[in-house]
């Protein structure tokens, strides 16, 4: 059964052994790492029990990422994404011990698996330590310390090497210095820290490879979305990196999903030993329950569906994307709106211009020294936003409305502003603000209720699904635009929900209230306009 204690030592008739496949001089690197795999047990599933048979789709995967016959592997980084029960928990795990114990073994690495939480993680373990144990030579070779979901490599190739399972809440990995990571199910981890912290950990290796494996993210600015983004460019050439190299099968946003052929596209293994009834069987569920479908889009063929609940479509929010530029703007009409942030929060001013397509401009503001509070508690790279000049940051703990007021005048003497629409139950201190800075700036009150906001939110998503809306791709915006909930009153009225919007959704409120001031035909700053459109109105 091999060594199990603290104090075992290591078999003596290892050597007697006939040499495997794996060490023969003829093969290129990436073809040991096949021979390796393929010497190993699947221990679950139809195929337990027999050798490990790499398919051609894989193959091309792992010759991709060991390079043919490089001396000296480029890639750094493979992301592997595609639907559920397509064999990544074996695969992995065959590439954990080709790294702990394998071919690609160095004396005293470092093996480690991640997942979102300690079960997750503890199903690469359980796959690896039945791959070891169904190898009489591999079993005797380790020390598993299955409490720990650790394994030691006491002899033989990478002798002093380590494997371990993590989980993403784990406070750890500042220490670690891996020579192989996988990260297991990404789009599941609740923030990147401990993503950041074992890819920076690498830095000390000759040659580090951190493999992330998982099904997409629905969120915009999940660390998963970054990294399909990014091997999307490399895929379509227009970036070049050969230190990463992406592997994405996904069922495209515009594809009949019902088509059985599409589902192929982001499930290598489907009709192999990936179920193609069991398939079939939830697709039919899908189409009857509408709560199934997000999860058979995204699980099943792969694609970042946002939930039902959202207000936005990411692809309908996509569709109105376009380049503006500000000076084409310059003294043009336009409408905003204001959410102005209590004392930490973000705060927005939105600008829309109806005759020119619907452009939207957006500003925002945070407190400088509330950074890296709002980066850490809102899982959004704030700071790299302002350098990017996307989000100002006035000097401060709290919002500094006075700087805020001001930055608007400048704003004003650019463009044509008609007017600003401004949540109506802090007017009066807005008002006062102005006045006693001289600034004279048309604002109206706009109510937070079902009554104002319902007209607004109508007006706002018959513009985007019209395309009479167009953006410039802001990544606040954008964030806030896929944060956003409805909610719905009796009446069938609806507002942005900020108690259960997912995250931060005020620039898009801001751009709620301008489509809202927007629709009324003339603004004029009689009161009584608005009145008779119930702004005035909870």
């Amino acid at each position: 059964m091999g060594l199990r204690g603290p104090r075992a030592k290591p078999t003596t008739d290892q050597g007697k052994r006939k040499q495997p496949a794996w060490k023969r001089r003829r093969l290129s690197r990436a073809e040991r790492v096949i021979a390796f795999i393929e010497s190993l047990k699947l221990t679950t599933g139809k195929y337990a029990g027999q050798q490990f048979r790499l398919r051609d789709w894989q193959k091309v995967i792992v010759r991709r990422i060991y390079g043919g016959n490089q001396k000296h592997r480029e890639v750094r980084q493979a992301l592997i994404t595609c639907g559920r029960k397509n064999g990544k928990t074996q695969i992995v795990a065959g590439l954990s011990a080709t790294h702990l114990f394998g071919p690609e073994s160095e004396p005293r690495g470092e093996v480690y698996s991640a997942a979102s939480d300690r079960n997750q993680a503890s199903r690469i373990f359980r796959e690896l330590e039945a791959m070891i144990l169904a190898d009489p030579d591999l079993s005797a070779r380790c020390n598993i310390q299955r409490f720990a979901k650790k394994i030691e490599v006491l002899s033989g190739d990478g002798a002093g090497s380590t494997y371990e399972a993590l989980s993403s809440d784990a406070r750890k990995a500042h220490s670690l210095n891996p020579s192989f990571v996988v990260c297991d199910e990404l789009a599941q981890w609740p923030n990147r820290e401990l993503y950041d912290n074992l890819v920076t950990g690498t830095g000390a290796r000759e040659e580090p490879l951190v493999v992330v494996i998982s099904t997409m993210s629905s969120d915009p600015h999940h660390v998963m979305t970054e990294l399909v983004n990014y091997g999307q460019q490399i895929l379509d050439g227009i970036l070049e990196d050969p230190s990463f190299a992406p592997f994405i099968f996904t069922t495209p946003a515009d594809a009949d999903i019902w088509d059985e052929e599409n589902w192929y596209l982001a499930n290598p293994a489907l009709g192999d030993f990936r179920s193609l009834e069991e398939m079939r069987k939830f697709a039919e569920q899908a189409a009857r329950i509408p709560s199934r479908e997000s999860v058979f889009r995204n699980l099943y063929l792969n694609m970042p569906v946002n939930s039902d609940k959202r207000f936005i479509s990411q692809n309908d929010w996509d569709g109105c994307e376009r380049p503006i530029d500000p000076e084409d703007l310059r003294g043009r009409p336009c409408v905003g709106g204001l959410d102005l942030g209590s004392t930490t929060d973000l705060t927005s001013l939105v600008l829309y211009f109806p005759e020119d397509g619907g452009a939207v401009l957006p500003y925002f503001w945070v407190p400088s020294e509330r950074l890296d509070e709002r980066e850490h508690s809102d899982h959004v790279p704030y700071r790299t936003w302002h350098k990017q000049g996307f989000l100002e940051a006035p000097a401060g703990r709290a919002v500094d409305k006075l700087a805020v007021i001001r930055r608007i005048a400048e704003i004003s003497s650019v463009f044509d502003i008609r007017g600003i629409a401004f949540d109506r139950w802090r007017l009066e201190d807005l008002q006062k603000l102005l006045s006693d800075e001289g600034i004279e700036i048309p604002i109206y009150p706009f109510g937070q209720g079902f009554r104002s906001m319902g007209p607004a939110v109508d007006a706002l998503e018959t513009a985007i699904l019209n395309r009479a809306l167009k953006h410039p791709g802001h990544p606040i915006l954008t964030w806030n635009a896929a944060n956003a909930v409805i909610e719905m009153d009796a009446a069938g009225a609806r507002k942005i929900s900020k108690r259960r919007s997912i995250e931060r959704v005020d620039g898009l409120v801001a751009l709620v209230m301008a489509a809202g001031l927007a629709a009324i035909e003339t603004p004029k700053e009689e009161r009584s306009c608005y009145e008779d459109h119930g702004i005035l109105f909870l």
